[in-house]
């Protein structure tokens, strides 16, 4: 299988997930948010690729934010510590798609 020849890069997604039997999201969870980090040529294929990886597991994606890859972060100037450069950089090594934090989203009973 002949790997691609055009550079991949790291995206930054954020995705939406619903709930689905056997998620293993907690019991009164509504769903959750995903901070992914996900290698592709563009933003679309790691989009597609990060949907695909999270099916897999048994999670139902419902949307998807892309913040841009390394370079485009930068320029907009953020600052991106080591820590998150380093799990970019394994993605990238990997081809791969890493979910670096998830938070369970609650429904706000307060009305």
């Amino acid at each position: 299988m002949a790997k691609s020849d055009k550079p991949h890069h790291v995206y930054t997604l954020v995705v939406e997930v619903g709930r689905k039997e056997g998620d293993d999201l907690p019991p009164k969870a509504t769903g959750a948010g995903l901070v992914c980090y996900a290698s592709g040529v563009d933003e679309a294929e790691a989009v597609r690729e990060t949907v695909a990886v999270l099916k897999q597991a048994g999670l139902a994606p419902l949307d998807v934010t892309g913040y841009g890859a390394l370079d485009d972060r930068l320029a907009d100037g953020e600052t991106i510590p080591s820590e998150e450069r380093a799990l970019m950089g394994r993605a990238l090594n990997e081809n791969a798609v890493i979910v670096t934090q998830m938070t369970p989203f609650f429904e706000d009973s307060t009305g």
